[in-house]
């Protein structure tokens, strides 16, 4: 395995935290840009109901995240709840 899958498969599974200390969800996968092999955005499932309408899962940019350690804590998250229809 090379050393960036690696990383980004420890991910999945960490909860990821608004910058208000609020759970968002957990990382569930990443998306990978294959022309420069960063790091995308990551997926969130697991969504409270009154932050993500639906509880539907989410794409969250990586320049939204702050740090990723034992979890991922995010700078920025919209206004909420993010309606399903937008």
């Amino acid at each position: 395995m090379v050393q960036g899958e690696e990383v980004m498969s420890r991910w999945s599974g960490l909860e990821v935290y608004l910058p208000t200390g609020r759970k968002l969800g957990t990382v569930y996968d990443a998306v990978i840009d294959t022309n420069t092999l960063h790091c995308t955005h990551l997926f969130v499932h697991n969504t409270p109901e009154d932050l993500v309408e639906g509880k539907l899962h989410v794409a969250v940019p990586w320049r939204w995240v702050r740090a990723i350690d034992e979890v991922v804590l995010l700078r920025w998250f919209p206004p909420t709840p993010i309606p399903m229809n937008s």
